[in-house]
């Protein structure tokens, strides 16, 4: 009897097999694209810069690179992995045409950059109509979450520089909407920046905010229906002046440093005025208070602003700052929100930490380094990045459910996106037929078939 010698099977390798795609399960971000009219707004967007008889369409160009992106590539030579199934991702420009399209949209710089956002506000409009109660404005307000992101640089590049961390590179400062707890977010704003940009410039929180507020729709800037959220970073005298501004109609939850004048008015607040935290579900939070701090602390900020002030025990090997009191950590927040309880603001204020994992997405979506040496191509490349995320929020949005629709970049790939396929052609049709073994082949079909079931854009 002879023993097996080994963990996993032996298999015998050939090539030249025929109808079998790989990455067949990237067809779900091809259809959201088809849906949501992205391909038509962006072709038109950028048909200034397609060249006399040209064979590629520059909206096509940047999308098959967005759509490379969002499979997990981080340059622009991966839109190889699209350009060997044309059967699925249809004819793909060759990298040197690519390469030529980013130098032209670089070199035409605002103009190119406009172009493009507009057709990501147009596309975005339309999703959320499609999506319903799935859309992260459901609920009638939309919550924008700006915060930077250090992006480290392994070679010259322009713009590239020594961060605050002791590294170097670039930080870029982003913009998020927050989609709840049911989903995750998409980008509305990326303002590409040298390393030693400053956590509290003030100038460009406010050209982030106008870049975010460009990417929805209108009816979401006047009446308070959106929300600025920020950590410390945002809490300057200018950025908030500006939120406040007499007929902005902003709303806005802004982390603020804590100075030895809200230090001595927190020490003065009597023990029994603190209310109690909650936590998402409405129970009480262990060992944390809110309370509202009135007085001198506001002289010099815009009228009507509240600062709240919570006292929370550290949690376990946390070390106290030296404003910390009484063993507690004290972190503060202003608001212009009048018509809900503290407790409930400050909770609002706290799922700001989401926006950290919206920016670990985009880590692990093409921002884990920018590939590019000039700012201008690199900030073309920002967009493509921020492109790519669109598909990836959208996608859940639209055609998954439950668990599934939280899942995050990563996940997705390994499991949907890189599912393979055998394409059989049959009545021209092309059809597409995942393996019945892959455990989320039904979580595929569904979505396509949620997707499909949607109206074509006119």
């Amino acid at each position: 009897m002879k023993k097996r010698i080994g963990s996993y099977p032996r298999v015998r390798i050939e090539g030249g097999g025929r109808g079998v795609v790989s990455q067949a399960g990237a067809v779900l971000l091809v259809e959201t694209v088809r849906k949501a009219g992205l391909d038509q707004v962006i072709s038109a967007a950028l048909a200034p810069w397609r060249r006399p008889r040209a064979v590629h369409d520059p909206g096509k160009i940047l999308l098959d690179v967005a759509l490379a992106v969002a499979m997990g590539g981080d340059c622009l030579a991966d839109v190889g992995t699209l350009r060997a199934e044309p059967g699925v991702f249809g004819p793909v420009a060759s990298d040197p045409t690519v390469s030529r399209l980013v130098d032209a949209l670089a070199v035409a710089g605002p103009k190119a950059l406009s172009a493009i956002r507009a057709a990501r506000a147009e596309a975005r409009e339309r999703v959320w109509k499609l999506a319903g109660a799935a859309a992260p404005d459901a609920a009638g307000q939309v919550i924008v979450d700006l915060d930077g992101v250090l992006v480290l640089a392994h070679s010259e590049k322009q713009g590239a520089t020594a961060t605050w961390k002791k590294t170097y590179g670039h930080h870029p400062l982003m913009g998020f909407v927050d989609h709840g707890s049911g989903g995750s977010g998409e980008p509305v704003a990326g303002l590409l920046r040298p390393g030693n940009a400053g956590s509290n410039t003030a100038a460009d929180h406010i050209t982030t905010a106008q870049l975010a507020l460009a990417q929805l729709p209108k009816k979401y800037r006047r009446g308070r229906r959106m929300l600025i959220r920020t950590d410390s970073g945002g809490g300057t005298h200018e950025f908030v002046a500006w939120l406040a501004q007499r007929g902005r109609w902003l709303s806005y939850s802004v982390g603020m440093t804590l100075t030895e004048q809200i230090h001595q008015a927190v020490l003065k607040v009597p023990a029994t005025a603190g209310t109690a935290a909650t936590e998402p579900g409405g129970e009480i939070r262990d060992g944390a208070w809110v309370a509202e701090i009135t007085g001198g602390c506001l002289k010099g900020w815009p009228k009507g602003m509240r600062l709240i002030v919570r006292k929370e025990r550290p949690h376990p090997g946390a070390q106290l700052r030296i404003t910390d009191a009484d063993g507690l950590r004290l972190t503060c927040f202003a608001t212009n929100t009048t018509d809900v309880p503290i407790a409930a603001l400050e909770l609002r204020h706290r799922q700001r930490a989401r926006a950290e994992d919206r920016i670990r997405a985009a880590r692990a979506t093409g921002l884990r380094n920018l590939p590019l040496h000039d700012t201008t191509q690199n900030q073309i490349w920002l967009e493509i990045v921020q492109l790519a995320l669109d598909l990836l929020a959208w996608m859940p949005m639209l055609a998954l459910t439950g668990e599934i629709r939280r899942w995050e970049p990563r996940r997705l790939r390994l499991r949907l996106l890189s599912a393979a396929a055998q394409i059989v052609t049959t009545a021209r049709r092309r059809h597409l037929r995942f393996a019945r073994h892959w455990p989320w082949t039904d979580v595929i079909t569904d979505a396509l078939a949620r997707l499909e079931a949607l109206p074509n854009p006119s």
